[in-house]
């Protein structure tokens, strides 16, 4: 009976999607976790940066976590089973820092608390390692001013409007093309569901006609809005400025309907961020830069570069 009675809570809280608690971690061997703020491929190149990182550190465990949706609330709730079960450092990519800094807090006073890809600068957190954001909107001003010298609309679309990594991204865009004829008219959110975030495309062609451009700020958003101008016959008619590289966008700046991607590198996050946050619990902290901001450089790729970049991402990936 007792056995039945656990199966069957078992399969409640799966039904309820509620997570399962984290088994406690081994004292003699600290767990480090990297969190990222929801489901994408872009953080399969984090994942290999774990990888090699573990490689490196036989003396700690290392995870990546998934939340099982992109919310506040489900990302708080999935690290704090984490520093429940024993976890001695995070590093999290911010759904939303604005509205989660009191969360954020709680968990730096009971863990090391590092963050990447979207920052928490309000917060008590470590250190940041990850991009620089709005550099890299201004990188993808460079795309557009150099792929529509006449001027043009353009219409972004993103996955979390709220998150660092977007706003500094759409205000580094909008930087990099004042003065210009090139204008960002608005900014369409989806909060990481990729069925909405191409229906958020499709409505677009349908709503304005005059857009001329559209930009993806999201790894999946640019695939996205690949598929919907081939659905509806006009790649190749609008211009399209991409954010990292996912492969259908890598295909898209080969083929040349995609102008060029503006790539950030996940793997040295991970695998940069890993090794920091190990060094700092056994109290060296030389690796943390006096700012707390450990940038990471984007690149643009375009149609010339495409073939070396995936190769050096295969390559890191060990195939």
């Amino acid at each position: 009976m007792k056995s039945a009675i656990s199966i069957a809570a078992l399969c409640a809280a799966l039904m309820l999607g509620a997570s399962m608690p984290i088994v406690a971690y081994a004292a003699d061997k600290p767990t480090l976790a990297f969190v990222v703020n929801g489901a994408s491929d872009f953080w399969k190149a984090a994942e290999a940066g774990v990888k090699k990182a573990q490689a490196e550190l036989p003396d700690y465990n290392l995870e990546l976590k998934y939340p099982e949706q992109s919310s506040v609330a489900i990302q708080q709730r999935l690290m704090d089973d984490l520093v429940t079960a024993g976890v001695k450092g995070i590093m999290v990519s911010a759904v939303d820092p604005k509205t989660s800094t009191d969360g954020l807090n709680k968990i730096a006073s009971e863990t090391a608390l590092f963050t990447t890809d979207s920052d928490a600068p309000q917060t008590n957190r470590i250190a940041y390692i990850g991009s620089s954001n709005v550099d890299a909107g201004k990188q993808a001003a460079e795309i557009a001013k150099k792929a529509m010298p006449e001027g043009g609309k353009c219409l972004g679309f993103v996955g979390l409007l709220g998150a660092d990594n977007a706003r500094e991204r759409i205000q580094g865009m909008k930087d990099g093309l004042a003065g210009t004829k090139i204008e960002l008219v608005d900014v369409r959110g989806d909060d990481i569901d990729q069925t909405r975030a191409k229906k958020n495309v499709e409505d677009a062609l349908v709503a304005s006609p005059d857009v001329t451009c559209m930009v993806g700020f999201y790894s999946y958003n640019t695939p996205r809005i690949y598929e919907a101008l081939r659905d509806a016959g006009k790649l190749g008619q609008i211009t399209v400025v991409g954010f990292d590289d996912d492969p259908i966008t890598l295909g898209g700046v080969k083929e040349g309907t995609v102008a060029a991607t503006v790539v950030q590198q996940p793997f040295e996050w991970a695998y940069q961020g890993m090794k920091m946050m190990a060094a700092y619990l056994k109290g060296d902290k030389s690796s943390i830069p006096e700012n707390k901001l450990l940038i990471i450089d984007t690149v643009i790729v375009g149609k010339d570069d495409v073939d070396a970049y995936a190769a050096n991402l295969k390559k890191m990936a060990g195939n």
